[in-house]
Order: C-alpha cells, then sequence, then structure tokens
C-alpha cells in the first residue's frame, strides 16, 4: 500500500511548495479569535484582515472547521461602531487633546460576537460585518457585505448580501446537519469522502437516511 500523508491541522501551509494559502488555526495569536481544525484562507496573515478587533469589547470571531475563506476577506468587529445615539458620531475621545471620556459600553451599537459555521464558504474580498452569524455548509459569493445572518447551507450574494437559493431541499439539510461531518474524526471522514464528494443529490439522500442515525 503506497504511504499517504495524514493531514495535520497545525501545519500552516497545508499545499507543498505553496506557502500563498494557510490554515488559520496555527497563526492565530489573538486569544479572541477561535478557529476550528482545517479552515483555510487564501493568503498569509490572516489576523491583518480582522479589523477592529479591541480586547476592551471583548467581542469574539468563532470559525469552524473546514472552511474556506477567498483573498481579501475582511471580518468587521464590533470597534468599527461609533456612538448613533447623540449629535455627533466622531470619536473625540480617542484623539489627543479633547475633553472627552470614552461612552458607556451600552451607548455603543454592539453586536456581539460573530460566528461562522463549519464547510462555509467565503468568497474573495467578501465583507463581514459584527455580530454575524453564518450557518453551517452556507457559501457567500464573491464581493458580498454581509451584514444579516445567513441560514445553513444557503447561498447569498451582493450588497448587503441576500439569500439567492438554498442549496438543498429542507430534508437533505437537516440530515446534513445531523451528520455534523466535521466533528468525526479524520478517519471517518477519510471513509465518508465518496459521499460527501458525491454529486448525485438523491444517492447521498439514501445514504443519509440509512446511516445518518447510527454514525
Amino acid at each position: 500500500m503506497a504511504e499517504t500523508n495524514f493531514p495535520d491541522p497545525n501545519r500552516i501551509f497545508p499545499l507543498p511548495n505553496f506557502n500563498n494559502l494557510t490554515y488559520i488555526k496555527p497563526t492565530i495569536t489573538r486569544p479572541n479569535i477561535i478557529v476550528g481544525d482545517f479552515s483555510y484562507f487564501s493568503g498569509r496573515d490572516f489576523e491583518a484582515h480582522v479589523t477592529h478587533h479591541y480586547d476592551f469589547i471583548g467581542d469574539r470571531l468563532i470559525i469552524g472547521k473546514f472552511c474556506q475563506i477567498g483573498a481579501g476577506v475582511e471580518f468587521v468587529m464590533n470597534g468599527a461602531n461609533h456612538q448613533m445615539n447623540c449629535a455627533t458620531t466622531f470619536p473625540f475621545y480617542i484623539f489627543e487633546g479633547w475633553n472627552e471620556r470614552p461612552p458607556a459600553m451600552s451607548d455603543l451599537p454592539l453586536k456581539g460576537d460573530t460566528v461562522i459555521g463549519n464547510d462555509v464558504w467565503i468568497g474573495q474580498d467578501v465583507t463581514v460585518l459584527p455580530g454575524v452569524h453564518v450557518g453551517d455548509g452556507a457559501i457567500i459569493g464573491l464581493n458580498s457585505t454581509v451584514t444579516r445572518d445567513i441560514p445553513p447551507y444557503t447561498v447569498s450574494a451582493g450588497n448587503p448580501a441576500r439569500v439567492i437559493r438554498n442549496r438543498f431541499d429542507e430534508e437533505l439539510t437537516g440530515l446534513l446537519l445531523k451528520l455534523r461531518w466535521w466533528d468525526k474524526s479524520i478517519e471517518e471522514i477519510q471513509g465518508l469522502i465518496p459521499i460527501l464528494t458525491c454529486s448525485d443529490t438523491e444517492r447521498l439522500r439514501r445514504w443519509l437516511k440509512e446511516n445518518v442515525s447510527v454514525i
């Protein structure tokens, strides 16, 4: 039997002789960015694309496993928001020489954590705004601006991004969400690859109906 390389989620550059695609998790230095195994970014410095991310706000960027994130994707975090419940949005308090105290956190339009599910494909040059939740298996088209939650296994695009279509019908989506293949061991996923990559959705449906409840 020929030798094969065992997948390693802690390897920064997973493609031999190519250093412009990285597994994100082993590159993370910020404690408020959490990324699952095997999610990759088309680039080298993922954290440079997570902007306005300040410890005093405490919001987190959470990305699941096996996500595919294109070049130029930007995650804009809550620190980009300005106070909007007063006459001016100008943040005097961050500049020297102005006599203003920082606003109370309750006066800032904070949106909470940004959460990207598992097996999400985010196309090139997408911007994700604060507090958005993207469901498992979703696809977001290039150049989109994600301003609201995206349901699982949907295709979205535009500015603002809107759902264009569902990837699968409700039954098949439910079976896939129940399968949660990304949480299985590497050995189990290796065995599932033929069905996960099968373009015959009816064959996939039959297999899931026969196996999902016992996996």
